[in-house]
């Protein structure tokens, strides 16, 4: 397992260039079973770095545009009537795809990004009374533009609770930008490229990644950071039982891309900013991930 992942994320890196550190934590959030925000300027690679996972990891793909007139069942799907059959019939939308892009998640109402809640929290969607299970593995992507850009609505915190991880890939460096503007089409170069895994792999890596071990210290160590959050007047708002949840789901997927059998200390700092940062706001209102989980590094000594 670990070869093979070492082949996903080199082959991603290579159509995602001088961006690793941003492919393994998007790799880290699907193993970890969670969903993944991104948050950046347009025209950095989000749509690309989604389009690329889904692609090497053999699993359908969707991409919905969300824009000011989209409505919740242009994502979920609608009750159509048949006048042959004189019934009606659910025709699925684009929900119903491993991987789905909610691209500029944050130019829609906030009615429309209500209505991926409860697909993201319990990996179905309801329509007239009827429950539609959603494909496994289900993984929803969403970039967003930076809050002060025009056309936006901010999430509200029930929506960034949802998301496992929250991270941007910023402009590559001057390297980076030179074999992208010398080198191939990033579209041209994707559709050459065979799938790393199937989804039988996937699955299989997703359940070893819920068998690692997480000690009593470890533990201790979460709840130490989760209650310096509720504590610190640093933080408006600490941090929910299901943050604690996640903290852990992904420091157990991290640990299982180092290839080691337990969650160490330093694999809770590694994803600490993506994963929580999103979920606390700091006392300035500013969304700082660095600065905002310092104090939490600063003030809060591993076991």
């Amino acid at each position: 397992m670990e070869d093979t992942l070492r082949h996903l994320l080199d082959t991603a890196s290579q159509i995602i260039l001088g961006k690793r550190r941003q492919i393994e934590l998007a790799v880290c959030c699907l193993l970890a079973r969670g969903h993944l925000l991104i948050e950046d300027v347009p025209g950095v690679g989000k749509t690309t770095l989604s389009h690329t996972l889904a692609k090497l990891l053999g699993l359908s793909y969707q991409r919905v545009q969300f824009t000011s007139d989209l409505l919740p069942a242009d994502i979920l799907g609608a009750m159509i009537f048949d006048s042959q059959a004189n019934s009606f019939t659910f025709h699925p939308g684009p929900v119903f795809n491993q991987v789905v892009l909610a691209d500029e998640i944050n130019r829609a109402s906030p009615k429309t990004q209500s209505a991926l809640l409860e697909a993201m929290e319990e990996y179905q969607v309801s329509i007239e009374g009827t429950t539609h299970p959603l494909p496994e593995p289900f993984f929803v992507i969403a970039t967003q533009n930076p809050v002060h850009q025009t056309g936006t609505f901010p999430l509200p915190e029930s929506q960034l609770d949802r998301f496992l991880m929250r991270i941007t890939l910023g402009y590559p460096d001057r390297n980076a930008e030179r074999s992208l503007l010398r080198g191939e089409s990033r579209h041209q170069l994707l559709q050459n490229q065979p799938s790393c895994l199937t989804p039988e792999t996937l699955a299989a890596i997703q359940r070893q990644v819920e068998t690692i071990y997480v000690s009593a210290p470890l533990l201790d160590y979460v709840q130490d950071l989760l209650e310096y959050t509720r504590q610190s007047p640093e933080y408006p708002l600490g941090l929910s039982p299901r943050a604690g949840l996640s903290l852990l789901q992904a420091a157990k997927a991290w640990a299982y891309m180092q290839g080691r059998d337990s969650v160490y200390p330093e694999d809770v700092r590694t994803i600490l900013a993506p994963v929580a940062a999103h979920r606390l706001q700091s006392a300035s209102g500013f969304f700082d991930p660095d600065g905002c989980i310092q104090p939490l590094i600063n003030h809060v000594p591993i076991p």
